[in-house]
């Protein structure tokens, strides 16, 4: 970075006071997140979109890294294509410890100012007064430094550096929720994904091998002991999805013959594990079947698919799904819902490869929505097992995993700040709203309808709750607008409150938000329908009979019985 002379000074100047500006439009939204919660100005600047981030569209990221193992360092740039619709003051995220060493734009150097994780560099002098012209423009950034370590990724993110088991260097990233500013610069937010996908080039030492999203485009022999390896992805990609995988790597494949032609299927392992990936891999063309007959085409044909094995249990890495499940059934050979269906399948290859439709091709533009990532793929899992088990074992599955609700908070969090999730309530509870509704649209068919329909409606977008609110409403013609906002606005469960009087039962909702009158099977003297609300309502079964009562278990409400 060039700190001498004395335009560069007034461009820095400039800058400064941009950034105070800057201060002063983002108070007002720490201010409306610090109601429920405290934020800090930088959650606000990774997580809002503040002047910095207003007048240019990311295009394109062409990224290069090289890592040095033994020092835990790394170095490259990121050469950003974007459009330019009059940005002025450009942030940049790129959280501590890493630094930007320095900026290129046309040819020239900019000047640069770091507030904490955020670097803001201008593009244009706004002191000057000039007819401002659209267009496609790079900024070219170097960077360096020691990116945060990972320690139990993938819950807390960062870079994995560790050996495998015949000693040779592993390296790669989990960085969701941390953000993928945490190694590279970029615009860290969901909802501008580089429409025209990513390059990755690893600079790695010959012994190894570099994997990423998409395609290889070139494996270069650099003549100095490294290897660059260079893979494109030419579909929006969101920024924590984009990979390096850095080990000694061996492949196999295989194409599968899906609903849009001929798909391949890459799987990148450690060659002691070879054998064992073959066996367990076999699963990943049942997965793909089954995925799409409920969701649609997988999304990628242009880039493939790929299962690739990480030292860390898994991620929905777009193309390159990160794979770390020691190829056994099940969650590190456990069953999740306790019921035994869950060890029928391999929970990481399922689950992540879920995501591609979930979270990949649809993306939530904050992270508060996380539910619709984690909520419909965690169906998914319920969805793989009544493909290939039945509707009964998946019943069982997906009922299995309401012990894991916690019920505390509300799955959707705050908007406009970078917030860790909650808790697991967006995975389970979340499914099991998803599950509830299937109940209430009553067909299946239709149901499958939506799934395939949200899948092409949003193909390759990012998305708010209320689309997808409003997708599911319209397509199935029921009021569930007050089931959404109980089960995600709302931290309790629906509780249905009766009372047995003879043959006469007495039911009400409690605990609700307000105007909730979600209708619900029953089972009282036979199977039947109710609509219960706020006030008790009466239904009277005479003649003499079974007068036991129970909620139909499909639905996810408490019931509570008054004495």
């Amino acid at each position: 970075m060039n700190t001498t002379g004395k335009p560069l000074q007034r461009k820095n100047s400039i800058a400064s006071t941009l950034v105070k500006i800057s201060s002063l439009l983002l108070s007002l939204a720490i201010s409306q997140a610090s109601i429920a919660q405290s934020f800090t100005r930088q959650d606000t600047l990774r997580g809002s979109i503040g002047p910095g981030r207003i007048g240019w569209d990311v295009l394109k990221y062409d990224i290069t890294v090289q890592p040095d193992f033994a020092a835990k360092t790394i170095r490259g740039k990121n050469n950003i294509t974007y459009y330019d619709a009059g940005v002025k003051l450009m942030q940049i995220d790129l959280q501590e410890p890493m630094q930007i060493d320095s900026i290129v734009s046309n040819g020239k150097s900019l000047s640069f100012t770091r507030d904490g994780n955020v670097f803001y560099t201008q593009i244009r002098d706004t002191s000057r007064m000039y007819k401002i012209r659209p267009g496609v423009r790079n900024v070219l950034i170097y960077f360096s430094g020691k990116p945060k370590e990972a320690v139990k990724a993938p819950w807390d993110g960062g870079w994995i550096w560790t050996k495998d088991k015949q000693g040779a260097p592993w390296m790669t990233v989990a960085c969701q929720g941390l953000g993928a500013s945490v190694w590279y610069p970029c615009k860290d937010v969901q909802s501008d994904e580089p429409d025209s996908g990513a390059l990755m080039h690893m600079i790695v030492p010959d012994s190894l091998v570099g994997v990423s999203n998409g395609r290889m485009t070139e494996k270069k022999i650099l003549g100095d002991g490294t290897t660059r390896y260079s893979w494109k992805v030419i579909s929006p990609i969101n920024n924590y999805n984009i990979v390096p995988y850095i080990g000694k790597y061996v492949h196999f494949g295989e194409t599968f013959k899906g609903e849009k032609g001929k798909l391949d299927m890459d799987y990148w392992v450690m060659e002691y594990n070879l054998d064992s990936a073959k066996k367990q891999f076999v699963q990943a063309p049942l997965m793909m079947k089954a995925f799409e007959h409920w969701f649609g085409p997988y999304p990628f044909y242009a880039d493939g698919y790929k299962l690739v094995e990480t030292p860390f249990l898994g991620m929905e890495h777009q193309s390159a799904v990160a794979y770390g499940n020691r190829y056994r059934n099940g969650y590190l050979g456990n069953d999740l819902s306790k019921t035994g269906w869950g060890l029928k399948w391999d929970f990481i290859l399922v689950h992540e490869s879920g995501h591609e439709w979930f979270a990949n091709n649809i993306t939530t533009k904050d992270i508060a929505d996380m539910w619709v990532h984690e909520g419909f793929t965690n169906y998914s899992e319920t969805l793989f097992t009544e493909y290939y088990y039945g509707k009964e074992a998946a019943k069982e599955y997906e009922i299995g995993l309401r012990k894991l609700v916690k019920n505390k908070q509300p799955s959707i969090t705050h908007y406009g700040v970078n917030e860790d999730y909650p808790d697991t309530d967006i995975y389970y509870k979340a499914s099991n709203m998803i599950h509830t509704i299937r109940q209430l649209i009553g067909n299946d068919v239709l149901f499958r309808e939506i799934l395939r329909g949200l899948n092409k409606t949003f193909y390759h977008q990012t998305v708010t709750t209320r689309q997808v609110e409003d997708y599911i409403i319209k397509k199935s013609g029921k009021k569930l607008q007050k089931v959404f906002d109980q089960y995600l606005r709302n931290s309790n469960l629906p509780v249905l409150e009766y009372k047995l009087d003879g043959y006469t039962l007495h039911y009400r909702y409690a605990e609700c938000v307000d105007g909730f009158n979600m209708p619900l099977k029953i089972n009282f003297k036979g199977s039947r329908w109710i609509t219960p609300t706020a006030q008790w309502k009466t239904l009277s079964m005479y003649p003499e009979g079974d007068k036991t009562f129970s909620v139909d278990s499909n639905f996810y409400v408490l019931a509570k019985e008054i004495k």
